[in-house]
Protein backbone atom coordinates (compact mmCIF):
# COMPACT_ATOMS: atom_id res chain seq x y z
CA UNK A 1 0.00 0.00 0.00
CA UNK A 2 1.37 3.44 -0.94
CA UNK A 3 1.75 5.92 1.90
CA UNK A 4 1.03 9.66 1.92
CA UNK A 5 2.17 12.10 4.60
CA UNK A 6 -0.11 15.13 5.15
CA UNK A 7 1.53 18.13 6.86
CA UNK A 8 -0.97 20.90 7.76
CA UNK A 9 -1.68 22.87 10.94
CA UNK A 10 -5.46 22.87 10.35
CA UNK A 11 -6.94 19.76 12.07
CA UNK A 12 -10.13 19.89 9.96
CA UNK A 13 -8.15 19.85 6.70
CA UNK A 14 -5.97 16.99 8.00
CA UNK A 15 -9.05 14.99 9.00
CA UNK A 16 -10.95 15.60 5.74
CA UNK A 17 -7.92 14.95 3.55
CA UNK A 18 -6.97 11.84 5.51
CA UNK A 19 -10.50 10.43 5.21
CA UNK A 20 -10.55 11.00 1.44
CA UNK A 21 -7.10 9.48 0.83
CA UNK A 22 -7.87 6.46 3.03
CA UNK A 23 -11.00 5.76 0.96
CA UNK A 24 -8.77 5.95 -2.16
CA UNK A 25 -6.66 3.11 -0.74
CA UNK A 26 -3.67 4.99 0.67
CA UNK A 27 -2.04 4.70 4.08
CA UNK A 28 -2.10 8.20 5.56
CA UNK A 29 0.21 9.77 8.13
CA UNK A 30 -0.47 13.21 9.66
CA UNK A 31 1.64 16.02 11.11
CA UNK A 32 0.48 19.38 12.48
CA UNK A 33 3.71 21.34 12.00
CA UNK A 34 6.94 21.39 10.00
CA UNK A 35 9.24 19.77 12.55
CA UNK A 36 6.82 16.92 13.26
CA UNK A 37 6.31 16.44 9.52
CA UNK A 38 10.03 16.26 8.82
CA UNK A 39 10.57 13.77 11.65
CA UNK A 40 7.72 11.56 10.43
CA UNK A 41 9.13 11.67 6.90
CA UNK A 42 12.57 10.57 8.18
CA UNK A 43 10.90 7.64 9.96
CA UNK A 44 8.51 6.59 7.18
CA UNK A 45 9.97 7.86 3.87
CA UNK A 46 6.38 8.15 2.65
CA UNK A 47 5.77 7.70 -1.08
CA UNK A 48 4.20 11.17 -1.34
CA UNK A 49 4.01 14.30 0.84
CA UNK A 50 1.16 16.85 0.77
CA UNK A 51 2.57 19.95 2.42
CA UNK A 52 0.92 23.22 3.48
CA UNK A 53 3.01 26.31 2.66
CA UNK A 54 2.05 28.14 5.91
CA UNK A 55 2.98 26.32 9.12
CA UNK A 56 3.22 27.63 12.71
CA UNK A 57 6.84 26.71 13.41
CA UNK A 58 8.58 27.09 10.02
CA UNK A 59 7.89 28.03 6.41
CA UNK A 60 6.60 25.22 4.19
CA UNK A 61 9.41 25.91 1.71
CA UNK A 62 11.91 25.20 4.48
CA UNK A 63 10.24 21.84 5.17
CA UNK A 64 10.27 21.14 1.43
CA UNK A 65 13.99 21.91 1.27
CA UNK A 66 14.79 19.72 4.30
CA UNK A 67 12.86 16.75 2.87
CA UNK A 68 14.51 17.11 -0.55
CA UNK A 69 17.93 17.27 1.12
CA UNK A 70 17.08 14.03 2.90
CA UNK A 71 15.74 12.39 -0.26
CA UNK A 72 16.18 14.25 -3.54
CA UNK A 73 13.67 11.85 -5.17
CA UNK A 74 10.86 12.72 -2.73
CA UNK A 75 7.52 13.65 -4.33
CA UNK A 76 5.95 16.68 -2.64
CA UNK A 77 2.67 18.44 -3.48
CA UNK A 78 2.45 21.97 -2.07
CA UNK A 79 -0.94 23.39 -1.04
CA UNK A 80 -1.78 26.95 0.06
CA UNK A 81 -4.66 29.32 0.50
CA UNK A 82 -2.70 31.99 -1.36
CA UNK A 83 -2.20 31.75 -5.11
CA UNK A 84 1.18 33.52 -5.00
CA UNK A 85 3.22 33.30 -8.22
CA UNK A 86 6.52 34.05 -6.48
CA UNK A 87 5.97 31.27 -3.92
CA UNK A 88 4.86 28.91 -6.66
CA UNK A 89 8.03 29.48 -8.66
CA UNK A 90 10.22 29.08 -5.57
CA UNK A 91 8.47 25.84 -4.59
CA UNK A 92 8.93 24.34 -8.06
CA UNK A 93 12.59 25.44 -8.10
CA UNK A 94 13.11 23.63 -4.78
CA UNK A 95 11.68 20.45 -6.28
CA UNK A 96 7.95 20.46 -5.52
CA UNK A 97 6.01 18.17 -7.86
CA UNK A 98 2.88 20.35 -8.02
CA UNK A 99 1.31 23.41 -6.41
CA UNK A 100 -2.43 23.31 -5.50
CA UNK A 101 -4.59 26.15 -4.17
CA UNK A 102 -7.03 25.75 -1.27
CA UNK A 103 -9.83 24.93 -1.03
CA UNK A 104 -8.66 21.77 -2.71
CA UNK A 105 -10.47 20.37 -5.71
CA UNK A 106 -10.37 16.65 -4.88
CA UNK A 107 -10.72 15.63 -8.51
CA UNK A 108 -7.67 17.73 -9.32
CA UNK A 109 -5.89 16.34 -6.25
CA UNK A 110 -6.58 12.73 -7.26
CA UNK A 111 -5.36 13.38 -10.80
CA UNK A 112 -2.20 15.02 -9.45
CA UNK A 113 -1.51 12.09 -7.10
CA UNK A 114 -2.10 9.57 -9.91
CA UNK A 115 0.26 11.52 -12.17
CA UNK A 116 2.92 11.65 -9.44
CA UNK A 117 2.82 7.89 -8.86
CA UNK A 118 2.75 7.18 -12.61
CA UNK A 119 5.89 9.28 -13.16
CA UNK A 120 7.55 7.81 -10.08
CA UNK A 121 6.92 4.33 -11.45
CA UNK A 122 8.51 5.24 -14.77
CA UNK A 123 11.52 6.80 -13.04
CA UNK A 124 11.96 3.73 -10.85
CA UNK A 125 11.81 1.50 -13.92
CA UNK A 126 14.31 3.61 -15.86
CA UNK A 127 16.62 3.78 -12.84
CA UNK A 128 16.41 -0.01 -12.46
CA UNK A 129 17.25 -0.57 -16.12
CA UNK A 130 20.22 1.81 -15.95
CA UNK A 131 21.49 0.20 -12.75
CA UNK A 132 21.08 -3.30 -14.21
CA UNK A 133 22.86 -2.28 -17.41
CA UNK A 134 25.80 -0.82 -15.54
CA UNK A 135 25.80 -3.64 -12.98
CA UNK A 136 26.30 -6.12 -15.82
CA UNK A 137 29.69 -4.56 -16.54
CA UNK A 138 31.05 -4.05 -13.04
CA UNK A 139 34.20 -5.90 -12.05
CA UNK A 140 32.15 -7.95 -9.54
CA UNK A 141 30.18 -9.49 -12.42
CA UNK A 142 33.13 -10.63 -14.51
CA UNK A 143 33.24 -14.16 -13.22
CA UNK A 144 36.39 -15.94 -12.14
CA UNK A 145 38.61 -16.78 -9.18
CA UNK A 146 41.50 -18.29 -11.13
CA UNK A 147 44.93 -16.61 -10.85
CA UNK A 148 44.65 -15.45 -14.47
CA UNK A 149 41.31 -13.72 -13.87
CA UNK A 150 42.55 -12.12 -10.65
CA UNK A 151 45.27 -10.46 -12.71
CA UNK A 152 42.64 -9.22 -15.16
CA UNK A 153 40.63 -7.71 -12.28
CA UNK A 154 43.72 -5.93 -10.96
CA UNK A 155 44.42 -4.40 -14.36
CA UNK A 156 40.81 -3.23 -14.80
CA UNK A 157 40.92 -1.62 -11.36
CA UNK A 158 44.26 0.04 -12.06
CA UNK A 159 43.42 1.53 -15.46
CA UNK A 160 39.66 2.28 -15.25
CA UNK A 161 40.10 5.78 -13.83
CA UNK A 162 42.55 6.87 -16.51
CA UNK A 163 42.10 7.66 -20.20
CA UNK A 164 44.96 5.39 -21.23
CA UNK A 165 44.41 3.34 -24.39
CA UNK A 166 43.93 -0.37 -23.67
CA UNK A 167 44.61 -3.36 -25.92
CA UNK A 168 42.70 -6.55 -25.02
CA UNK A 169 43.95 -9.92 -26.28
CA UNK A 170 41.92 -13.11 -26.16
CA UNK A 171 40.39 -15.92 -28.17
CA UNK A 172 36.87 -15.52 -29.57
CA UNK A 173 34.31 -15.88 -26.81
CA UNK A 174 36.57 -14.98 -23.89
CA UNK A 175 34.73 -11.74 -23.10
CA UNK A 176 36.88 -8.99 -24.61
CA UNK A 177 33.94 -6.62 -25.09
CA UNK A 178 32.75 -7.34 -21.55
CA UNK A 179 36.14 -6.24 -20.21
CA UNK A 180 36.03 -3.10 -22.38
CA UNK A 181 32.61 -2.26 -20.96
CA UNK A 182 33.80 -2.94 -17.42
CA UNK A 183 36.63 -0.45 -18.00
CA UNK A 184 34.15 2.15 -19.27
CA UNK A 185 31.38 1.70 -16.70
CA UNK A 186 33.83 1.74 -13.79
CA UNK A 187 35.41 4.97 -14.99
CA UNK A 188 34.63 8.62 -14.14
CA UNK A 189 33.24 9.07 -17.67
CA UNK A 190 30.73 6.19 -17.49
CA UNK A 191 27.87 8.60 -18.31
CA UNK A 192 29.51 9.29 -21.68
CA UNK A 193 28.84 7.01 -24.72
CA UNK A 194 30.38 3.57 -25.12
CA UNK A 195 30.64 3.03 -28.88
CA UNK A 196 31.45 -0.35 -30.45
CA UNK A 197 32.67 -0.92 -33.99
CA UNK A 198 33.60 -4.33 -35.40
CA UNK A 199 36.53 -3.70 -37.72
CA UNK A 200 36.26 -7.13 -39.37
CA UNK A 201 32.59 -6.79 -40.31
CA UNK A 202 32.89 -3.64 -42.45
CA UNK A 203 34.76 -3.00 -45.69
CA UNK A 204 37.75 -0.66 -45.58
CA UNK A 205 35.94 2.23 -47.31
CA UNK A 206 32.86 2.00 -45.14
CA UNK A 207 34.96 1.58 -42.00
CA UNK A 208 36.70 4.91 -42.62
CA UNK A 209 33.32 6.60 -42.99
CA UNK A 210 32.04 4.82 -39.86
CA UNK A 211 35.01 6.03 -37.83
CA UNK A 212 35.32 9.60 -39.07
CA UNK A 213 31.95 10.36 -40.70
CA UNK A 214 31.60 11.92 -44.15
CA UNK A 215 30.32 15.10 -45.76
CA UNK A 216 27.56 15.20 -48.36
CA UNK A 217 28.87 14.22 -51.79
CA UNK A 218 32.10 12.66 -50.45
CA UNK A 219 31.29 9.54 -52.52
CA UNK A 220 28.47 8.20 -54.68
CA UNK A 221 26.07 7.19 -51.90
CA UNK A 222 26.91 10.12 -49.57
CA UNK A 223 23.56 11.90 -49.96
CA UNK A 224 23.83 13.59 -46.56
CA UNK A 225 26.48 14.41 -43.95
CA UNK A 226 27.06 11.90 -41.13
CA UNK A 227 28.82 11.89 -37.78
CA UNK A 228 31.55 9.30 -37.27
CA UNK A 229 32.06 7.11 -34.23
CA UNK A 230 34.94 9.26 -32.97
CA UNK A 231 32.61 12.27 -32.91
CA UNK A 232 29.70 10.35 -31.37
CA UNK A 233 31.90 8.86 -28.63
CA UNK A 234 32.65 12.34 -27.29
CA UNK A 235 34.52 11.97 -23.99
CA UNK A 236 33.49 8.33 -23.69
CA UNK A 237 35.02 5.13 -25.06
CA UNK A 238 35.46 3.93 -28.63
CA UNK A 239 35.88 0.14 -28.68
CA UNK A 240 37.57 -1.15 -31.84
CA UNK A 241 36.90 -4.88 -31.97
CA UNK A 242 39.15 -7.08 -34.14
CA UNK A 243 41.65 -4.28 -34.70
CA UNK A 244 43.98 -6.73 -36.44
CA UNK A 245 41.71 -6.72 -39.50
CA UNK A 246 42.12 -3.00 -40.21
CA UNK A 247 43.92 -2.28 -43.50
CA UNK A 248 47.41 -0.65 -43.47
CA UNK A 249 45.96 2.49 -45.10
CA UNK A 250 43.39 2.96 -42.34
CA UNK A 251 45.96 2.04 -39.69
CA UNK A 252 47.98 5.13 -40.59
CA UNK A 253 44.90 7.33 -40.23
CA UNK A 254 44.08 5.78 -36.85
CA UNK A 255 47.65 6.39 -35.73
CA UNK A 256 47.36 10.06 -36.63
CA UNK A 257 44.12 10.43 -34.65
CA UNK A 258 45.70 8.82 -31.59
CA UNK A 259 48.77 11.05 -31.83
CA UNK A 260 47.06 14.39 -32.60
CA UNK A 261 43.55 13.77 -31.17
CA UNK A 262 42.04 15.36 -34.28
CA UNK A 263 40.53 14.11 -37.55
CA UNK A 264 38.55 15.16 -40.60
CA UNK A 265 35.40 13.65 -42.08
CA UNK A 266 35.76 11.81 -45.38
CA UNK A 267 35.64 14.51 -48.06
CA UNK A 268 35.68 17.26 -45.43
CA UNK A 269 38.09 20.08 -44.66
CA UNK A 270 37.11 21.00 -41.09
CA UNK A 271 39.36 19.59 -38.35
CA UNK A 272 37.41 17.95 -35.48
CA UNK A 273 38.74 17.04 -32.05
CA UNK A 274 38.23 13.82 -30.09
CA UNK A 275 38.65 13.12 -26.38
CA UNK A 276 37.50 9.50 -26.55
CA UNK A 277 39.49 6.75 -24.94
CA UNK A 278 40.37 4.03 -27.44
CA UNK A 279 40.02 0.44 -26.35
CA UNK A 280 40.96 -2.16 -28.96
CA UNK A 281 40.62 -5.94 -29.01
CA UNK A 282 41.97 -8.77 -31.11
CA UNK A 283 42.03 -12.56 -31.19
CA UNK A 284 45.15 -12.48 -33.36
CA UNK A 285 48.81 -12.09 -32.46
CA UNK A 286 49.56 -8.52 -33.51
CA UNK A 287 53.27 -9.20 -33.10
CA UNK A 288 53.01 -11.91 -35.76
CA UNK A 289 51.11 -9.51 -38.02
CA UNK A 290 53.86 -6.92 -37.48
CA UNK A 291 56.52 -9.46 -38.48
CA UNK A 292 54.54 -10.17 -41.65
CA UNK A 293 54.29 -6.46 -42.42
CA UNK A 294 50.49 -6.50 -42.06
CA UNK A 295 50.19 -4.36 -38.92
CA UNK A 296 52.02 -1.15 -38.04
CA UNK A 297 54.36 -1.47 -35.08
CA UNK A 298 53.95 2.20 -34.09
CA UNK A 299 50.15 1.80 -33.98
CA UNK A 300 50.55 -1.36 -31.90
CA UNK A 301 52.52 0.50 -29.23
CA UNK A 302 50.08 3.42 -29.26
CA UNK A 303 47.18 1.06 -28.65
CA UNK A 304 48.83 -1.05 -25.97
CA UNK A 305 49.56 1.59 -23.36
CA UNK A 306 47.98 -1.03 -21.13
CA UNK A 307 47.57 -4.61 -22.32
CA UNK A 308 45.07 -7.10 -20.92
CA UNK A 309 45.27 -10.76 -21.94
CA UNK A 310 42.20 -12.91 -21.30
CA UNK A 311 42.74 -16.61 -20.65
CA UNK A 312 40.79 -19.18 -22.62
CA UNK A 313 38.19 -21.23 -20.78
CA UNK A 314 40.46 -24.27 -20.98
CA UNK A 315 43.12 -22.33 -19.07
CA UNK A 316 40.78 -21.49 -16.19
CA UNK A 317 38.57 -24.54 -15.83
CA UNK A 318 38.31 -23.96 -12.08
CA UNK A 319 36.09 -20.98 -12.97
CA UNK A 320 33.53 -23.11 -14.84
CA UNK A 321 31.24 -23.86 -11.83
CA UNK A 322 30.98 -20.12 -11.04
CA UNK A 323 30.42 -19.32 -14.71
CA UNK A 324 27.69 -21.96 -14.96
CA UNK A 325 25.89 -20.51 -11.93
CA UNK A 326 26.14 -16.95 -13.30
CA UNK A 327 25.10 -17.88 -16.84
CA UNK A 328 22.14 -19.99 -15.65
CA UNK A 329 20.88 -17.02 -13.61
CA UNK A 330 21.12 -14.82 -16.70
CA UNK A 331 19.56 -17.39 -19.06
CA UNK A 332 16.69 -18.19 -16.69
CA UNK A 333 15.93 -14.48 -16.35
CA UNK A 334 15.87 -14.01 -20.14
CA UNK A 335 13.84 -17.16 -20.86
CA UNK A 336 11.64 -16.86 -17.75
CA UNK A 337 12.61 -20.34 -16.64
CA UNK A 338 13.90 -21.76 -13.36
CA UNK A 339 16.43 -24.42 -14.34
CA UNK A 340 19.26 -24.05 -11.83
CA UNK A 341 20.24 -27.54 -10.69
CA UNK A 342 23.34 -29.16 -12.18
CA UNK A 343 24.19 -32.70 -10.98
CA UNK A 344 27.86 -33.37 -10.10
CA UNK A 345 28.22 -35.72 -13.07
CA UNK A 346 27.06 -33.02 -15.49
CA UNK A 347 29.32 -30.41 -13.87
CA UNK A 348 32.25 -32.82 -14.21
CA UNK A 349 31.38 -33.24 -17.88
CA UNK A 350 31.23 -29.46 -18.37
CA UNK A 351 34.63 -29.04 -16.72
CA UNK A 352 36.26 -31.66 -18.93
CA UNK A 353 34.97 -30.60 -22.31
CA UNK A 354 37.25 -28.66 -24.72
CA UNK A 355 35.42 -25.33 -24.97
CA UNK A 356 36.89 -24.10 -28.24
CA UNK A 357 34.36 -21.26 -28.34
CA UNK A 358 35.13 -20.37 -24.71
CA UNK A 359 32.47 -18.68 -22.54
CA UNK A 360 30.28 -17.91 -25.57
CA UNK A 361 30.11 -21.61 -26.45
CA UNK A 362 29.41 -22.50 -22.82
CA UNK A 363 26.56 -19.98 -22.69
CA UNK A 364 25.06 -21.34 -25.93
CA UNK A 365 25.25 -24.89 -24.57
CA UNK A 366 23.56 -23.90 -21.31
CA UNK A 367 20.86 -21.94 -23.15
CA UNK A 368 19.98 -25.03 -25.16
CA UNK A 369 20.02 -27.14 -21.99
CA UNK A 370 17.63 -24.77 -20.18
CA UNK A 371 15.23 -24.79 -23.14
CA UNK A 372 15.21 -28.61 -23.35
CA UNK A 373 15.15 -29.33 -19.61
CA UNK A 374 11.91 -31.01 -18.48
CA UNK A 375 12.13 -29.84 -14.87
CA UNK A 376 14.58 -27.67 -12.97
CA UNK A 377 17.58 -29.99 -13.50
CA UNK A 378 20.05 -29.97 -16.39
CA UNK A 379 20.76 -33.50 -17.62
CA UNK A 380 23.61 -34.69 -19.83
CA UNK A 381 21.13 -35.38 -22.61
CA UNK A 382 20.15 -31.68 -22.62
CA UNK A 383 23.66 -30.59 -23.62
CA UNK A 384 24.54 -30.21 -27.33
CA UNK A 385 27.44 -32.65 -27.26
CA UNK A 386 28.83 -35.07 -29.80
CA UNK A 387 29.03 -38.67 -28.63
CA UNK A 388 32.82 -38.56 -28.72
CA UNK A 389 32.83 -35.56 -26.40
CA UNK A 390 30.73 -37.38 -23.82
CA UNK A 391 33.31 -40.16 -23.43
CA UNK A 392 35.47 -39.02 -20.55
CA UNK A 393 37.21 -42.39 -20.39
CA UNK A 394 38.30 -44.85 -23.06
CA UNK A 395 36.40 -48.09 -23.32
CA UNK A 396 39.59 -49.87 -24.33
CA UNK A 397 42.07 -50.26 -21.46
CA UNK A 398 45.47 -48.78 -22.31
CA UNK A 399 48.64 -48.04 -20.32
CA UNK A 400 48.63 -44.86 -18.25
CA UNK A 401 51.73 -43.67 -20.10
CA UNK A 402 49.81 -43.65 -23.39
CA UNK A 403 46.95 -41.65 -21.84
CA UNK A 404 49.47 -39.12 -20.52
CA UNK A 405 51.16 -38.84 -23.90
CA UNK A 406 47.87 -38.30 -25.75
CA UNK A 407 46.60 -35.79 -23.20
CA UNK A 408 49.76 -33.67 -23.20
CA UNK A 409 49.62 -33.63 -27.01
CA UNK A 410 45.95 -32.54 -26.79
CA UNK A 411 46.82 -29.69 -24.38
CA UNK A 412 49.69 -28.52 -26.61
CA UNK A 413 47.29 -28.45 -29.54
CA UNK A 414 44.66 -26.50 -27.59
CA UNK A 415 47.25 -23.94 -26.42
CA UNK A 416 48.67 -23.65 -29.96
CA UNK A 417 52.07 -24.80 -28.79
CA UNK A 418 52.34 -22.26 -25.96
CA UNK A 419 54.41 -24.20 -23.42
CA UNK A 420 53.80 -21.73 -20.60
CA UNK A 421 50.04 -22.05 -20.93
CA UNK A 422 50.29 -25.82 -21.38
CA UNK A 423 52.38 -26.27 -18.23
CA UNK A 424 49.88 -24.14 -16.28
CA UNK A 425 46.95 -26.25 -17.50
CA UNK A 426 48.78 -29.50 -16.77
CA UNK A 427 49.96 -28.12 -13.39
CA UNK A 428 53.54 -29.17 -14.05
CA UNK A 429 56.72 -27.12 -14.33
CA UNK A 430 58.04 -25.92 -17.67
CA UNK A 431 61.18 -28.16 -17.43
CA UNK A 432 58.93 -31.17 -16.72
CA UNK A 433 56.83 -30.35 -19.78
CA UNK A 434 59.98 -30.06 -21.95
CA UNK A 435 61.11 -33.42 -20.64
CA UNK A 436 57.74 -35.04 -21.48
CA UNK A 437 57.76 -33.50 -24.99
CA UNK A 438 61.19 -34.95 -25.62
CA UNK A 439 60.35 -38.31 -24.05
CA UNK A 440 57.11 -38.77 -26.03
CA UNK A 441 58.46 -37.04 -29.16
CA UNK A 442 55.43 -34.74 -29.21
CA UNK A 443 54.69 -32.08 -31.82
CA UNK A 444 54.75 -28.48 -30.65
Amino acid sequence: MRSILVIDDDPLIRKTLSSHLTKEGYEVLQAENGEEGFQKYKESFSDLVILDIRLPDMDGLEVLSKIKNKNRNAYIIIMTAYDDMKTTVEAIKLGAFEYLVKPLDYVELDLTIDKAFQIRGLEDKISYLVEEKQKEYTIDNIIGHSPQMREVFKLIGSVANSRANVLIHGESGTGKELVAKALHYNSPFKEEPFIVINCSAISDTLLESELFGHVKGAFTDAVYETRGKFEIAGKGTLFLDEIGDVSPNLQSKLLRVIETRDFMKVGGEKVLKTEARITAATNQSLKSLIEKGIFREDLYYRLKVVEITLPSLNEKKEDIPDLVAYLLEKINRELRKNVKKVPPSVMKLLMNLPWRGNVRELENALTRAVILAKGDVILEENLPLEASEKKLFLKELVPLQEIEKNYIQHVLKETKGNKTRASQMLQISRPTLDKKIKEYQLKV
